[in-house]
Order: C-alpha cells, then sequence, then structure tokens
C-alpha cells in the first residue's frame, strides 16, 4: 500500500517538495519515488527481502523516510527506534526487532552489537546524497502485487515493567488509517509540521496519507517551540499539531504578539488529555478551537476525540467520543461493559488497531480479545456519552508525549551507590503533564545524592524525559500489607508536598 501511494504521489504532485529540511532545501515526490526505488535494489543487493525487519536508528530527517519507502518497495518490514533513547534502550529494540538490517546514522550506531548487520550512513544535505551508502543509482524496481495481509512496519512501545514491544502494522491497516484519517483524499495537503520523532506511530502509520493529501512537511534539526511559531506565521499553516507539552511550551515563547496566527483554523493535541487551562489559553491564543485526540501506539494514532465545536465542558473535561468508524468501551476486569459513570479499563476497537505484538503472542493475547483493544486506561462515560479519563491501570506516566515506566527508571537509579532503596512518582506539571519525582533512601555511610547527580548518573543509561526532575529524600519508603513499596501512599505525600 505505501509503495503504491509513494509511485502515485510521485506521478502526481511530481516536482512537488515533499519535505523541507532546516537547511531550506527540499526533496521532490518524483524524488521520493526515484530514491526509495535505489534504496530498495540497494537493501536487494545487501541480501534483505520481502518479510525481512530493517531497523532504522536515526533522527527524523528525509534520509528516514526514503529508507522506510525503500524497505517498503522491498517488501520489508520496518522498525523505527527513537533515537531519543539510550545505546541499552536502542538495543533492548533491536533485540526484540530481530532485523535483518540495520540502517543507523553513524553516532547512533556507536553501541549496537558487532554481530547485527549495520550500514551506517550519514544524514544528507541535499536530495542526491541521500542514502548514498546503500542507493543504487539508477535501479529501478517490479511493483509488489497486492497483499492487503502484507505486514509493514513495526511501531515500538513499552510494556509495564519497561521492555519494549512491537505494535505490527499491515497493509490492510495503513489503509484504515488512511481512510479514517483523511477519507482516503488525495490533494489538498498544504505547508505542516512534522511534530514527533519519525519513528512514532503518528508518523509511521500516517506516512501514506501524509504523502497521499501532497504538500510540504518542514523539518526542524530538533523540536522547538519559537521555530514552529515561526513556520506557522510564514506558511500560513492552518493546523496547530502536536502532543499537550508542546503546544504549553509554544505559549511560553516570548511576545507572542509578534506572530500572525489568522491562518490557524485548529489546534489539535494527540496523545491523551490537556489540561483545561491549556485548552483555554491556547483558544485565546490562536483564536481557534482545541481537539483532544487520544489514542495509542497500538490503536494505531485511531480513537477518540473531542469535536472542533465542542462545548467547554467537552473541550475542558472528557476525552470526546470515538471517532467514525471506532467503538469504545469501559469494562470491568472481567471484560464486561460497565454502566454509565462507573470507572473501568478503557477498550477500543476499529479497523485501524495492530495486528498484534512482534514476536510476543503471550502479551497480544493479553492486549487483544476478540479483536478489541485493551488500552490499559482508567476511563467512565457521562450521561452525554462522553468519555473521561480517570487513571492508568498500570504504573506508568506520560511526561511531554512519551511513557515513562517507573520500575525501568528504579533499576538504574538503584545502582547509585547513595541511594539505598528509589521509588519514581508522577507529579503534575503545567508543561510536561507529568514530571518524575525521585522518592529517595539515602544510603548508610553516604551523603544523600542531589537530584543533579542522580541526572548525570541515570542519563548514561536513560533517556533524558526518562530521568527524574524532582528529589525528595525519606527515612524509610512505605509499605503495604506484601511489603511492597505502597505507591498509592508515596502519591498522597507527593500532593501534601506540591
Amino acid at each position: 500500500m505505501l509503495d503504491q501511494v509513494v509511485r502515485r504521489a510521485g506521478a502526481q504532485y511530481g516536482d512537488e517538495a515533499a519535505y523541507q529540511t532546516a537547511d531550506d532545501w527540499t526533496v521532490s515526490y518524483a524524488q521520493l519515488d526515484r530514491l526509495s526505488d535505489e534504496v530498495a535494489a540497494g537493501l536487494a543487493e545487501q541480501g534483505v527481502n520481502a518479510g525481512d525487519v530493517v531497523a532504522l536508528v536515526m533522527p527524523s530527517v528525509v534520509d528516514y523516510i526514503v529508507a522506510y519507502l525503500g524497505a517498503a518497495k522491498r517488501g520489508c518490514i520496518t522498525a523505527g527506534c527513537n533515537p531519543r533513547l539510550g545505546p541499552d534502550e536502542r538495543n533492548r529494540i533491536l533485540d526484540a526487532a530481530r532485523p535483518r538490517l540495520v540502517i543507523a546514522t553513524a553516532d547512533l550506531a556507536e553501541g549496537i552489537p558487532p554481530a547485527m548487520p549495520v550500514v551506517s550512513v550519514e544524514p544528507a544535505s541535499s536530495p542526491d546524497a541521500l542514502l548514498v551508502e546503500l542507493r543504487i543509482r539508477g535501479a529501478a524496481v517490479e511493483p509488489l502485487h497486492d497483499d492487503p495481509d502484507r505486514p509493514v512496519v513495526i511501531c515500538f512501545t513499552s510494556g509495564s515493567t519497561g521492555q519494549p514491544k512491537g505494535a505490527l502494522f499491515t497493509n490492510r491497516q495503513l489503509q484504515a488509517i488512511s481512510d479514517l484519517d483523511t477519507g482516503g483524499a488525495w490533494g489538498g495537503g498544504g505547508h505542516r509540521i512534522a511534530p514527533t520523532e519519525f519513528a512514532h506511530v503518528g508518523i509511521m502509520t500516517k506516512l501514506p496519507w501524509m504523502l497521499a493529501v501532497g504538500g510540504t512537511t518542514h523539518l526542524l534539526d530538533r523540536w522547538r517551540a519559537e521555530p514552529i511559531l515561526e513556520l506557522i506565521d510564514r506558511y500560513r499553516i492552518p493546523a496547530v499539531s502536536g502532543v499537550a507539552p508542546q503546544i504549553a511550551l509554544m505559549l511560553q515563547v516570548p511576545h507572542l504578539e509578534r506572530f500572525d496566527f489568522e491562518c490557524v483554523q485548529a489546534i489539535v493535541a494527540g496523545g491523551s488529555a490537556s489540561p483545561p487551562a491549556l485548552v483555554e489559553q491556547a483558544r485565546q491564543v490562536f483564536g481557534a478551537p482545541y481537539s483532544i485526540r487520544y489514542s495509542s501506539t497500538e490503536s494505531g494514532g485511531i480513537g477518540l476525540g473531542t469535536s472542533l465545536d465542542a462545548d467547554d465542558e467537552e473541550a475542558l473535561h472528557t476525552i470526546g467520543r470515538p471517532r467514525p468508524d471506532v467503538r469504545a468501551e469501559v469494562r470491568d476486569a472481567d471484560g464486561s461493559p460497565v454502566e454509565p459513570g462507573e470507572i473501568g479499563e478503557l477498550w477500543l476497537a476499529s479497523p485501524a488497531i495492530m495486528s498484534g505484538y512482534w514476536n510476543d503472542p503471550s502479551a497480544t493475547e493479553e492486549a487483544l480479545v476478540d479483536g478489541w483493544l485493551r488500552t490499559g486506561d482508567l476511563a467512565w462515560v457521562d450521561e452525554r456519552g462522553l468519555f473521561r479519563l480517570a487513571g492508568r491501570r498500570k504504573e506508568m506516566f506520560i511526561r511531554g508525549g512519551y511513557n515513562v515506566y517507573p520500575a525501568e527508571v528504579e533499576a538504574v537509579l538503584g545502582t547509585h551507590p547513595g541511594v539505598a532503596e528509589v521509588a519514581l512518582i508522577p507529579r503534575p506539571d503545567p508543561v510536561m503533564g507529568e514530571i518524575g519525582v525521585a522518592v529517595v533512601v539515602t544510603r548508610r555511610g553516604h551523603g544523600p545524592p542531589d537530584l543533579a547527580d542522580l541526572r548525570a548518573h541515570a542519563g548514561e543509561q536513560l533517556a533524558r524525559y526518562k530521568l527524574p526532575e524532582a528529589l525528595r529524600l525519606v527515612e524509610a519508603l512505605p509499605r503495604n500489607g506484601t511489603d511492597k513499596v505502597d505507591r498509592r501512599a508515596l502519591a498522597a505525600e507527593e500532593q501534601d508536598h506540591s
């Protein structure tokens, strides 16, 4: 499906710029089609065949898109790896993906096990320099036969222990996501900004319709609020999109009055809920309605949403209703629907939901039940049929749109010589949504560690977004009747301290 889309887009949009980089060079739709053909031929020369996994370990640059498209034309399964992860985290993803080949930038290739085949590349500074280490110039490949069930992409998330799990999507699901997001439309794309890393489900599963609608996607070396606002103003971009913390950072840019936001027609915040104060401020600053979009990696980025014409009760305090062709129910621990107003686990069903977790049948069986996805989030439905989140079934929290799992972080912090015991708990934050607070018992014979020291220690193994941003020293961690750390008590104590 993706291979067919890029061919048609190359023919239909030709020299129109598909991507514009921070250095102001562009790559056209016709070039994407030609270059991805050359990459597909290069993969064949590397011994990579249809059905093999190709892992991409690189930043969100045009090279990533060309590699993904080339792999799709070869019939491969592409697994993206978030470049913000540390070496150990990346290797856990690669171990789970079991790739036939890894395509990585030189800096991120360091630390990949020697037994794993790697093509090291340098980010290009022009279209002709894209993936020169892999392409076969002038090569063309035959179109693949139609197969709705051909696997195309693995999007990695993490389980409750922080172990990576790969959500697998086929042609059938990518087509469904395109239909649900755009109605299968072609044309009318205009200008837009990529708000997430390319390894995120918001790019990997939605690239087909982004190519189909045409227009230009603007790239930055890294996400920063002020350049985003400048792009919105300069190119009259009609939609402000991102996760809630990104929108909060935009609103903190000084002298917002220097930007002209009359072009903005909608604010779309993906991932989960947005704080009511953020919704109100964003609507005022941008002069546009605000839509919250609730979804997950496993749901293919498709789920529920608040309407653009929602009243304040819906817009500020709910995640709205299921989007077209999406079913949502709140169920109890036995999987039976609960009555309106009762809290239970949110289950989703749609044609966009993943096929399962890659090479993980037990996790797949737990997550997918009779065509329904168990989200792990707790919710309830009000008298108007609006869904409201009530927490999470597990201990994971979300910082800036990224999942943080306390057990994973605690395991690293616990190796600090000054730490006897540690628990990581979330604290509400107006910008990031939630941040981590390290509650630490000092090891006897050592001075108490400070926050900077803990972050430096853990930063060698963990991505920055997982590091604690506050520290509380205690004599002992509270325990429950089974001698486990009482996280509810810690959360209550955190409320008293915040």
